[in-house]
């Protein structure tokens, strides 16, 4: 018969030292945090708060501008260029509406249907990123030019009788029309919608598919009921993705539109870098924040996805 002999309690000099590993141990993930921590607060903070005493400053370039807390800034800005502010809101929504027409199927190709292309058919949603966003705009002045091909398809077909009727072009051309910034913007934030609805849709087990099958349901309302509510995190963060960088985007609309289509990313740029009203500038910047973050905490609310913010 063996007896067992218990190991001592540690003793009462010992116990400092385990606390003091304990709270090591308990920091570490602070302490891995922290250079992301100062990345943010040196590049978005600070240049947050920046803008915002800029926003309330009141001079000219020539005297200097000074911190007068003059809030009536914002109430002009809006008063004077809530148009373009309307106009960014409903391009940058029918952008976001047409790349999850069009983004929806070919996430869902690639996710059930590619097999052995799927990296293939990956990468090609992603190669236009290998090029300058500025190239690829200008690809799209070219493909639109009034003398091209796709205004000739279009023109052959009437096509732009009933765009023109719409307000959507003007005459028999394309370029300086809201399509034409409309359709630039669809094709640089397509990438944006694709890659998240993919990596939802991947995550959905095919079971689930047989199953339905297997219930005697069809495919329209296998995808109905299925597949489209399981994708929804992939649905919500593709058009966020896509619908907050093209509300701010200004690109689009200097190269493929005209004045008539300035969106308020060009105003913004205007008159920060030509008329330098800083202090209207920055409050249009603060005022793009707000509106987005608005629409947004509305979106995800109505959407049932609250867990994704």
């Amino acid at each position: 018969m063996t007896t067992t002999t218990e190991a001592p309690p540690p003793a009462a000099e010992d116990a400092p030292q385990v606390r003091a590993s304990g709270s090591r141990k308990r920091l570490v993930p602070y302490w891995l945090l922290l250079p992301g921590i100062l990345w943010l607060v040196v590049f978005f903070a600070a240049p947050l708060v920046y803008q915002a005493s800029t926003s309330v400053q009141t001079g000219s370039l020539e005297e200097g501008f000074k911190v007068t807390w003059h809030f009536a800034t914002y109430w002009d800005a809006l008063g004077e260029y809530w148009p373009q502010f309307l106009r960014s809101v409903g391009y940058a929504a029918t952008a976001t509406v047409l790349c999850l027409v069009l983004g929806y199927p070919l996430a869902y190709l690639i996710a059930f249907k590619a097999g052995r292309w799927r990296n293939v058919v990956m990468v090609l949603v992603v190669a236009p990123f290998f090029t300058s966003f500025l190239i690829r705009t200008l690809a799209w002045k070219t493909i639109l030019a009034d003398g091209g091909p796709v205004v000739g398809v279009l023109n052959s077909l009437h096509v732009l009788d009933v765009t023109s009727w719409l307000g959507l072009t003007e005459g028999q051309r394309v370029l300086a029309t809201p399509l034409a910034v409309v359709c630039g913007l669809t094709y640089n934030f397509l990438p944006f919608m694709v890659l998240p609805l993919y990596t939802s849709l991947e995550r959905i087990d095919p079971r689930l598919h047989e199953a339905a099958g297997d219930l005697y349901a069809r495919p329209a309302t296998t995808f109905r009921r299925v597949t489209f509510p399981l994708s929804m995190p992939g649905v919500v963060a593709g058009t966020l993705l896509t619908f907050i960088p093209a509300a701010g985007d200004y690109i689009n609309a200097e190269l493929l539109g005209s004045t008539d289509q300035k969106m308020i990313g060009n105003v913004i740029q205007s008159q920060f870098l030509r008329v330098l009203d800083y202090p209207t500038a920055a409050a249009l910047s603060f005022l793009l924040m707000a509106a987005i973050l608005a629409m947004v905490t509305l979106y995800i609310r109505k959407s049932g996805t609250e867990d994704l913010v």
